[in-house]
């Protein structure tokens, strides 16, 4: 049974022409001159290339049949079930990121490799990252184990070129003040895709319906220094105010409780080893509500159309600010886990 094939040549410029329009709708005519000359030479929209693969994070394999569709015995047979689930139950009409198109991959794993190709129907399999200099667009490096990313990053972002790294971008400070200047410049785009969480659209839009906002309390499995970063994009991403400093929480498990400028606090429990569970809880004056984030593919596309918006407009799609926040918080956090006191986010 064949799965999910992109959409012909016709379909795929009529979205091309809807995304474009949009984009210099909503973003004037920012366009990037090299971005420019790269439609004039392959004609074929964003060529992007998807690198690297770390244990456990099945994300080059979703992020690329998210854009290209995917081949059904290629993703079945690629080693990532749950990826297979969420990705075979969605509509044809689901598939295809504006004009993105994945035409070049690397893994550290030659198989690796060959698998994600056959999954997306990826037409080149490179041997080194290097190789997709002068031959994509834009990447996306794919890897959550953060020591890796500013070697596999730092060689497209000195030529120019947009970059989306996986969370969490950094727990290192130095490295955060390196790259800084790519996230405020818009070349460089780093979050968790739980900030585009589909079940949080609505409290989004009815935060004034909850009064005075007095707690948030995310709760995740695994632990701060990967899954932390999750229910930071979620929670600061929805709240007005700046985080302030980060404290550990006693217990069996990992917490942490950050303090806002306002007064406010958010708290984020990594429960370790349990069942897959990203959870958010609100609670206002006027209004509590509960909300389990399950919807990866919703999440996932939301974030790779926000991707492509940016290198579309050449300006950050996301605050830099807030970025930045997340990121020290996140670091923060660590440092108050490890030595177990409170720590200022701009210590």
């Amino acid at each position: 049974m064949p799965g999910a094939r992109r959409s012909s040549e016709g379909e795929r410029s009529e979205r091309c022409w809807a995304f474009a329009w949009w984009v210099r709708s909503s973003a004037g005519t920012v366009e990037l001159d090299w971005l420019d000359r790269a439609r004039e030479r392959n004609g074929m929209g964003i060529r992007i290339g998807m690198l690297g693969c770390s244990p456990g994070n099945g994300h080059p394999f979703s992020y690329s049949a998210i854009i290209n569709g995917y081949c059904y015995a290629g993703l079945r047979e690629s080693g990532w079930p749950v990826i297979h689930d969420y990705i075979t139950c969605r509509d044809p009409a689901d598939f295809g990121v504006a004009d993105l198109r994945v035409t070049h991959a690397w893994t550290q794993a030659e198989e690796v490799t060959q698998a994600l190709c056959r999954t997306a129907d990826i037409q080149h399999a490179l041997r080194h990252p290097q190789d997709m200099l002068g031959e994509v667009d834009a990447v996306i490096i794919a890897r959550d184990d953060v020591e890796s990313h500013r070697s596999l990053a730092d060689p497209f972002l000195e030529a120019g070129m947009p970059v989306l790294i996986d969370k969490p971008l950094t727990l290192d400070r130095r490295d955060l003040d390196h790259f800084t200047p790519y996230l405020e410049a818009g070349q460089l785009m780093s979050c968790s895709a739980m900030r585009y969480a589909t079940e949080l659209d609505v409290p989004r839009s009815r935060l004034a319906e909850y009064g005075e906002l007095k707690l948030v309390c995310g709760t995740i499995l695994n632990d701060w220094e990967k899954y932390g970063i999750h229910m930071l994009e979620a929670s600061l991403s929805l709240v007005a105010s700046r985080p302030q400093s980060v404290q550990p929480l006693p217990g069996i498990h990992q917490g942490v409780a950050i303090l806002l400028q306002d007064g406010s606090r958010i708290t984020v429990d990594a429960l370790g080893s349990v069942p897959p569970h990203f959870e958010l809880a609100l609670y206002g004056s006027e209004r509590i509500t509960r909300h389990a984030i399950t919807d990866n593919f919703g999440m996932f596309r939301r974030m790779l159309w926000a991707f492509a918006h940016q290198v579309r407009g050449g300006i950050p799609i996301i605050d830099p600010v807030n970025t930045l926040d997340i990121l020290r918080t996140l670091i923060a956090g660590q440092e108050a886990l490890d030595s177990r006191r409170e720590v200022l986010i701009h210590e």
